[in-house]
């Protein structure tokens, strides 16, 4: 059970914030986690989704990659829901089981495509050393551009995010849902 109340329903909402929720609903087809719990302020809310809506639906990345670099985020910050919730749409998009297995595991690279080494590593700089290696940016650079290195920094950095809120408000996926190593290594 989250630490924070969950908005379902727009009614929850003083009047004037109904088109937040309405706006959230309608990109995603419904108000779910984290958006149920980001509504406690709907302004955040508001502003996240539709950050999300561009760096989720509409960015230059390709599906495979934007899932990669999710499931990334989601490791490098142990959050189980947002993993349980992506290594789905991962697999879904295509998403190499070495690839989501290397990531999972906080595995070597070397079995990975060149392209999938260089997103997972581009994070685990991103997020370890809160920077990025001259010759790993200019990889990321020479493949995706220059906006498409900015989606892909403001991808992770957006899915770090609610990574954090995830966290923070002790949000758990269904027990049946697929399970983080990480957080796998705390029950044993």
């Amino acid at each position: 059970m989250p630490r924070i109340p969950e908005i379902t329903v727009k009614e929850a909402l003083p009047e004037d914030q109904h088109p937040i929720f309405d706006a959230i609903a309608a990109s995603r087809g419904r108000v779910g986690y984290p958006f149920s719990l980001l509504l406690n302020s709907p302004e955040v809310a508001g502003r996240v989704a539709h950050l999300g809506t561009y760096l989720r639906f509409e960015s230059t990345l390709a599906p495979t990659d934007r899932e990669l670099a999710i499931i990334t985020a989601a490791r490098e910050f142990d959050c189980a829901f947002e993993w349980a919730a992506h290594v789905r749409a991962a697999r879904t998009a295509g998403v190499r089981e070495e690839a989501i297995a290397a990531v999972d595991n906080d595995g070597s690279l070397a079995a990975l495509t060149a392209e999938e080494a260089l997103i997972v590593e581009y994070g685990r700089q991103l997020f370890r050393r809160h920077r990025i290696a001259e010759d790993t940016f200019q990889a990321a650079k020479a493949r995706f551009g220059d906006q498409g290195v900015t989606d892909l920094t403001a991808l992770m950095g957006y899915y770090g995010l609610l990574a954090c809120a995830l966290n923070a408000f002790e949000v758990q996926p269904a027990p049946e849902a697929p399970e983080l190593s990480s957080i796998r290594h705390l029950r044993e």
